[in-house]
């Protein structure tokens, strides 16, 4: 077989030396260096003298044939490649993530929900916050023109008191921002003044200011200056509470307007008004009774197109609480729970202050009384599905735009209208979602109570820890033992511990207490409870009937805690190796 190989090698050559002498006896323009080639011979391959030269001829093609051959290789494999992760590609990819089975391997992670106010860029409308240097120079100007008693009860409307209490604040609340202050009122006792202050977190996102009331024992220096003795907890300056008043408006349900209420009643129309107005009406989809996360994006989809093509989006207050974002414990069967209001989970009043919004109860119910009240339907409808693009929609005269979605899974997805040409000309207004104003208001109590001063530490448990395949480090990485050594050199002792954490045994963590003040969510039941603000606003918004404080508010209140707090510690980042999404997810 060499011997073959070596025969067609010298025929080879011999061939080569003949064009050679051809090219070399022509008359062609170029005779004069075509004379100048050498002519190779089968002998003169085999020269010693040319082996050196053959050899690295060799080697440069080999090598630059394998440098070709890893560049196509490469760049095949650059244009056909697909990424693993879905939330990287485009939306078709979405519908497999939004319709994964109950045991898929992949889940999307809840253990925190992010809503607009958590990654806004911070309003420029927000009034200047009131600074230490600020009070200082009014400290001392109460100083050396106010007159003061040293015995007898405090004065409580003298400025001094007010400045006192403002320097106190920013001394003992660094990471709040303070806006504005009511004078100050008599408490319980002569030494005792109530006093109501707008404020708001300085790692908020949002222009979401609130408001706290609190009680503060004084006393009177040989100086005539006051200080500030001694603070009362959370909302403890009843005297300072701000009056509430009754709504002026048309609104169905009777909710009170004031700093520590919320306006999400439903608004009425009249006749004309309703019929002068576009509307964008999605009908009910398979989007129901799925995961919060796959009812946002559907939603936001929605609302999205209707402010592409400016119109008064419709909106189902009625939503499904799905039984994957309801854990309650070992101990009970979560299931899917429908009619839930809404206004529960997120704040309704300032959806409607950035978009034209209208209940869609509301708007079926005068939709049936005015439209064909003089004998003739006024309201032209067009009814099209998800494969209608918004684009084709823009100049759309008809007074509603109806979208179907009768066909099945994954067709009758909201979320389907803003795939494909759509993606690149709806924008999802992920700014208009904000959470509740009561679970705030939870939030807002909690944060007071720990003096806004406070580490967090983010412990996942729940139904991971039983799946061994997935997270086989979890439970023993997350046992109380294990945080403990974990925090020794993270959370110096004695400070307030908030655990965000989805067990439900109440007593996990009671090794911790001693080290830290630890708290739990289950340490405010007060905050939910039957005598609370929350439970009369809710029970009222439900028609009278109580509401359970589920699953899906517990991640609520645990998330705003966790993005409000001086340390975070996380569970797969800190305290255990296992992925988030499961084995093999990292």
């Amino acid at each position: 077989m060499f011997a073959s190989l070596l025969r067609d090698e010298i025929a080879g050559l011999e061939l080569a030396t003949f064009f050679v002498k051809v090219a070399m006896d022509s008359d062609s323009p170029t005779q004069a260096q075509s004379k100048q080639l050498q002519t190779y011979t089968y002998a003169d391959f085999f020269n010693p003298e040319t082996y050196g030269q053959h050899a690295v001829k060799v080697a440069s093609n080999v090598c630059f044939g394998f440098f070709v051959l890893t560049v196509l290789t490469f760049t095949v494999i650059a244009v056909t490649y697909q990424p693993g992760d879905p939330w990287l590609q485009s939306s078709k990819s979405m519908t497999q993530l939004m319709t994964v089975s109950r045991n898929a391997t992949f889940k999307a992670d809840e253990t925190v929900i992010t809503t607009g106010e958590d990654t806004i860029p911070l309003a420029n409308g927000l009034p200047p916050a009131i600074n230490s240097s600020q009070v200082d120079a009014e400290v001392s100007f109460a100083q050396k023109h106010g007159d003061c008693e040293l015995l007898g009860p405090i004065n409580c409307s003298d400025p001094g008191v007010l400045f006192a209490i403002e320097k106190y604040n920013l001394q003992t609340f660094r990471s709040l921002d303070f806006y504005n202050y009511r004078f100050p009122v008599r408490g319980s006792a002569d030494n005792e003044c109530d006093v109501a202050w707008k404020y708001r977190s300085s790692k908020d996102g949002s222009p979401r200011m609130y408001r706290d009331f609190r009680r503060y024992v004084l006393a009177v220096k040989d100086t005539c200056d006051y200080h500030v003795k001694k603070m009362g907890d959370w909302h403890s300056g009843l005297n300072a509470r701000p009056m509430k008043r009754h709504r002026s408006d048309n609104s169905t349900l009777g909710v009170e307007v004031g700093v520590d209420t919320v306006n999400d009643g439903l608004l009425n129309m009249t006749e004309n008004a309703f019929h002068s107005v576009k509307y964008l009406y999605y009908e009910r989809g398979g989007d129901y009774c799925k995961p919060m996360s796959q009812y946002m994006w559907s939603l936001l989809c929605a609302m999205g197109e209707a402010r592409y093509l400016n119109r008064t989006f419709v909106l189902d207050l009625d939503i499904c609480l799905s039984a994957s974002n309801n854990y309650i414990g070992k101990d009970h069967s979560a299931k899917d729970e429908p009619h839930k209001d809404f206004r529960f989970y997120y704040d309704l009043e300032h959806l409607r202050q950035k978009l034209s919004v209208i209940d869609e109860a509301q708007f079926l119910k005068d939709w049936r009384s005015w439209d064909s009240k003089h004998g003739k339907h006024r309201l032209q409808v067009r009814e099209i599905d998800y494969r209608t693009t918004p684009m084709e929609l823009k100049n759309e005269r008809s007074n509603v735009i109806k979208r179907t979605f009768r066909e099945p899974e994954p067709n009758n997805y909201w979320f389907r209208v803003c795939e494909g040409e759509a993606e690149k000309v709806i924008q999802r207004p992920w700014e208009l979602v904000w959470k509740s104003r009561r679970i705030d208001d939870i939030v807002l109590a909690i944060c007071g109570k720990m003096g806004w001063d406070y580490d967090v530490v983010h412990v996942v448990r729940g139904e991971r820890v039983e799946n061994k395949a997935l997270w086989p480090n979890l439970d023993a990485d997350t046992s109380a033992e294990a945080i403990a050594r974990k925090l020794d050199d993270i959370v110096i002792q004695g400070r307030n511990l908030y655990i965000a954490t989805n067990e439900r045994d109440e007593h996990y963590f009671d090794k911790l207490r001693g080290k830290w003040k630890v708290y739990t969510l289950d340490d405010f039941k007060e905050l939910w409870s039957e005598t609370s603000e929350w439970y009369k606003e809710t029970k009222e918004l439900n028609g009278g009937v109580p509401v359970e404080f589920d699953g899906y508010m517990r991640v609520e209140v645990d998330s705003e805690v966790l993005y409000k707090a001086k340390k975070r510690i996380e569970t797969f980042n800190d305290l255990t190796k296992d992925c988030k999404l499961g084995l093999g997810s990292c």
